[in-house]
């Protein structure tokens, strides 16, 4: 292939693909987007040029001189996105346990993975110790989605989350100092000053990214960039820093980069979140197009290396390296075993793993080392075993070692007032976890005597995050009486929820054209087909709404249930297949047979005597009500 602008096409359009597909279908990306590059490059072929000479790789006969610059930039913006994750305060009790896994975990990782590169998988001492300071690596592309999946509690992610971002540049500079020790020796540097030279310069890279870091923290607070200026201006600052860190150091770029991006993530910019978002798209992008363009690269060649020995390696490495480097390491800190062993079995290889093996394979093959392609098919099949294994295996761990939630998606409530006092209680009565959050300690008294879980606090305050944990929840109601406040919380917690999954009251008035009505752009989906503002809700709840819960069945179809309904009833959620579905003014919900529906109706009169009956005399299904005498929930 030869025509760029095609083959850019095709490698957004497959890495793309492949994560809307994972998403989809519940899947570790990574391992569908590898698929996707295996299938276009040595299957079909799809990036090859007939004019490229013999044994050339295709998508380095594709890019040419800029195949290489490429990759190097990705994982720079990547590295530098996941040290803008990386904020201090979540290591609030965590401290010792991530500093030694850091130091001596790296240490001992990079010993026991390049004994077993040497030793079984057969590479030469210097591959094996370039190889093993690369698999201390456990990419944060990888794990931070595991996270998410697997809902683990706070502790322990945050542990893995930390490791693996922190780790990356580490691993990086690793094969940096590996390889600088190796070109240099050939020139004759003595051991001493080749060490005491990589460490100045590594020093001074760290030291420039944390310089360059405060800067861009103080043009942002100063007010030297416009706001929509800001990512773009960041991205830019992100490329300046990791040139001019590689110019001190060969690769020492991605230590600054990421010292930068931690600099800035403890810096309390007030736009930080936006800036993250940002960094978080192009972060995808790159790791979606270029993790195409290695896995492209391949040829039958390169993986044909892969043996018995190559599959031994594996082995150890999942069931002997990555246990002992954790127990050893964390031997004293105070961790819980069962968080030992949960940590000690799950770490992923990601993207970072595969560019910088494929980056420093190739230089140590052009420098006349020998195994260096050989790299590149054990990092691979490393990312193919770790992303499969730990993938599908951390939810089930994480429940069997009692550190994942085993509750169904929960609630979030923000807001209380008597009305959304009831609907918790009543969401609390069909089993669905559920919390209401409020700042007012006053207006949570109803909720407190319902007997439903409070958080006494502002959600959006940074102290929330070490009290609150979200992954329990996979709705968001704002329920509260500041419309303002409402759409501030929809917009903040959308990327940690979905924005499809939050509801807010009194979003928006009937006229969505009115000017005094905030844009749709900062809210949530619309709660309740009509959009009832709070007062309305909180009115019909001193008039005497109940909610009713009804169980849709053949017997008792929705058509008969709608009618029962009334005009006034309101449909709050439908419950299908243990999924909840909110009614909201943008997706109607509509009720089917097998269906639980919890609906805000008047109350009924009185019913005395015996059971109603139908024409024929037959008793007629009713809905689910409240017992005679029962008040709403919020007024027990």
């Amino acid at each position: 292939m030869d025509n760029l602008i095609l083959a850019f096409t095709i490698i957004g359009v497959l890495g793309i693909g492949a994560q809307w597909l994972a998403w989809r279908l519940n899947l570790p990306a990574i391992v569908l987007m590898a698929l996707a590059g295996i299938i276009a490059g040595p299957v079909l072929g799809i990036f090859s040029s007939p004019d490229a000479p013999p044994g050339t790789p295709p998508m380095e006969a594709l890019f040419g001189d800029f195949y290489r610059p490429i990759i190097a930039v990705a994982v720079a913006v990547i590295l530098f996105e996941g040290g803008l994750q990386l904020n201090f305060s979540d290591l609030r009790g965590l401290t010792r346990g991530v500093r030694r896994l850091v130091f001596p975990g790296v240490l001992i990782a990079w010993f026991l993975g390049a004994m077993a590169s040497y030793l079984i998988a057969g590479l030469t001492w210097q591959a094996a110790l370039l190889f093993g300071g690369v698999m201390v690596v456990t990419g944060p592309t990888v794990i931070i989605p595991l996270l998410r999946q697997s809902k683990l509690n706070p502790r322990p992610a945050t542990l893995l989350k930390w490791e693996g971002i922190i780790n990356d540049p580490i691993g990086a500079l690793l094969a940096v100092l590996v390889y600088e020790f190796l070109v240099i020796g050939d020139h004759g540097g003595t051991s001493v000053e080749i060490i005491s030279s990589l460490i100045l310069a590594s020093t001074l890279a760290l030291g420039f990214g944390y310089a360059f870091g405060r800067f861009t923290a103080a043009a942002f607070r100063r007010g030297w960039v416009q706001e929509y200026l800001k990512p773009p201006v960041l991205l830019a600052l992100v490329l300046v820093c990791f040139e001019i860190a590689n110019l001190m150091q060969e690769e020492g770029g991605l230590l600054s980069v990421t010292a930068m991006g931690v600099t800035l993530a403890n810096s309390r910019i007030a736009s930080i979140n936006d800036l993250r978002l940002f960094k978080e798209n192009i972060a995808v992008l790159l790791v979606s197009g270029v993790f195409i363009i290695l896995t492209a690269n391949l040829t039958v060649e390169t993986l044909r290396v892969l043996d018995w020995s190559a599959f031994w390696f594996l082995i150890v490495m999942l069931f002997v390296v990555r246990p002992l480097t954790v127990f050893i390491s964390t031997m004293g800190s105070g961790l819980p075993w069962k968080e030992r062993l949960l940590v000690g079995w799950i770490a992923p290889r990601g993207i970072v793993a595969v560019a910088v093996s494929s980056f420093f394979g190739a230089s140590l093959t052009a420098a006349g080392y020998l195994d260096g392609d050989k790299l590149i098919a054990l990092a691979f099949a490393m990312v193919f075993a770790t992303v499969v294994l730990h993938g599908f295996s951390i939810s089930p761990l994480a429940k069997a070692l009692d550190l994942a939630s085993r509750e169904r998606p929960g609630v979030l409530i923000v807001g209380a007032s008597p009305f959304s006092a009831a609907l918790a209680a009543k969401l609390k009565e069909m089993e669905v976890p559920v919390t209401v959050a409020d700042a007012s300690w006053r207006r949570l008294r109803p909720v407190r005597l319902a007997n439903v879980p409070t958080y006494y606090g502002e959600i959006l305050s940074e102290v929330t995050e070490h009290h609150v944990d979200l992954n329990r929840y996979g709705y968001l109601l704002a329920l509260g009486g500041n419309e303002a406040h409402n759409a501030l919380v929809a917009t903040d917690l959308a990327p940690e929820l979905g924005r499809a999954s939050i509801y807010q009251v009194n979003a928006r008035g009937k006229d969505e054209e009115d000017r005094k009505a905030l844009s749709y752009t900062l809210q949530g989906r619309t709660f309740l087909h009509n959009g009832a503002p709070l007062d309305e809700l909180v009115r019909r709840h001193y008039s005497g709404w109940i909610f009713q819960r009804t169980k849709i069945s053949e017997e008792y179809p929705p058509e008969q249930y709608k009618k029962d309904l009334g005009q006034e009833g309101e449909i709050i959620l439908i419950m299908r297949k243990g999924e909840i579905m909110f009614a909201s003014r943008e997706v109607p919900v509509k009720p089917e047979t097998g269906d639980v529906v919890l609906a805000y109706i008047p109350k009924p009169p009185e019913q005395k005597g015996e059971k109603a009956k139908d024409k024929g005399g037959k008793d007629k299904a009713k809905p689910e009500t409240a017992a005679k005498g029962e008040k709403p929930a919020a007024d027990a």
